[in-house]
């Protein structure tokens, strides 16, 4: 543990592109280096659905993310602690960010009752009661043992009305001083014998203005990184992209900016462009397992029939295990009949 208290966390720039915003960085974690860059993939329950984590590693991912809400629900973070944290729990020697249970009180919008206090829930599972204060995510988080741990916030829906926007600015930023307060001063800790970190997220909608305030409100508590949340929640791309645009200067350049549940390559690619160093999501993964799967020239869905006598590669310039090793014929055959392997070369792809 000593040894992992001697590498703090920090982000520094290494490249910049000449013709754009894009930077390569290196996130240097307790748990290894992260070159940025980076998209991580969704451990949503402590698993990322269908691969193992050596699996995972193998693609070149240093970084995963973990779900608080789900992981607080089962197993609970108080055993996930007491079993040695997630790393040790899961067996994964990278690093981890969870979130922080906020786009949850977003998502289960039926389950939900949110107060300036925190957000009472129903269990999306038995329906038995659950509170969710900016504490409690803090508590949990560093149960968990992450790496960097997400501010607890509120993002307000695609189609809010400026009113209900601007409250959830105002309430995410209230809401992360209370965060501080719990997690410790400058949004760093080493309680699990290791330093972690807290990043504030970014609220405002498709309001620029908000977008503005937010930022105004988050980087006045000089944390060690930040992330743009709010995006990607049901908006026209059109919106996604320009909000992007908008939110991406507004983060300090010497910190690592995170893009929040964006993942598939274009929209990556967009945000790269404008500077922004993480990215995550489910998409790459849920369309792997459904035999969506990316391409240079856009998602082939394999299926079918299309592909039944394709010797082709699906992607002749991907280096991934699968496209060095199987045809188009082959992928498809394997999601044709439902083959358990199917799932797993696919989530591997994506």
């Amino acid at each position: 543990m000593s040894e992992l208290l001697e590498r703090p966390f920090s982000f520094a720039v290494v490249d910049r592109d000449a013709t754009s915003a894009a930077r390569r960085g290196v996130l240097r974690t307790p748990h290894g280096d992260v070159p940025t860059p980076v998209f991580m993939p969704v451990g949503t329950a402590g698993s990322v659905k269908a691969v193992t984590f050596e699996q995972v590693a193998a693609t070149g991912a240093r970084i995963i993310l973990g779900n608080t809400y789900h992981l607080h629900l089962r197993p609970g973070s108080g055993l996930i602690r007491d079993l040695g944290g997630l790393h040790r729990f899961q067996h994964w020697d990278g690093a981890i960010l969870t979130d922080s249970a906020g786009f949850q009180v977003f998502s289960l919008t039926d389950l939900v009752k949110v107060s300036e206090d925190g957000v009472r829930f129903r269990s999306h599972l038995d329906g038995a009661p659950l509170e969710f204060t900016p504490e409690i995510s803090m508590q949990i988080q560093v149960e968990l043992g992450a790496d960097i741990v997400m501010a607890f916030d509120q993002c307000a829906p695609a189609d809010a009305e400026a009113g209900e926007i601007a409250r959830a600015v105002d309430r995410t930023g209230r809401w992360l001083e209370r965060c501080v307060a719990a997690f410790g001063p400058g949004g760093r800790r080493a309680a699990a014998g290791y330093e972690q970190v807290l990043f504030g997220i970014m609220q405002g909608g498709i309001l620029p203005a908000e977008r503005r305030r937010s930022a105004e409100q988050i980087t006045a508590l000089d944390l060690p990184g930040y992330a743009i949340g709010g995006l990607s929640v049901g908006e026209p791309k059109a919106m996604l992209h320009a909000m992007t645009a908008e939110s991406a200067p507004l983060l300090p350049e010497d910190r690592p900016r995170y893009l929040m549940g964006v993942g598939l390559p274009p929209q990556i690619l967009e945000g790269i462009a404008h500077g922004l160093d993480l990215f995550d999501c489910v998409l790459p993964t849920r369309m792997g397992r459904r035999g969506h799967l990316f391409t240079r020239d856009g998602v082939v869905r394999i299926a079918t029939k299309t592909f039944e006598r394709s010797e082709e590669p699906l992607d002749a310039e991907c280096t991934c295990e699968v496209c060095r090793t199987h045809s188009r014929a082959y992928l498809r055959h394997l999601f044709a009949v439902a083959e358990h392997s199917a799932v797993t070369l696919g989530t591997l792809h994506n």
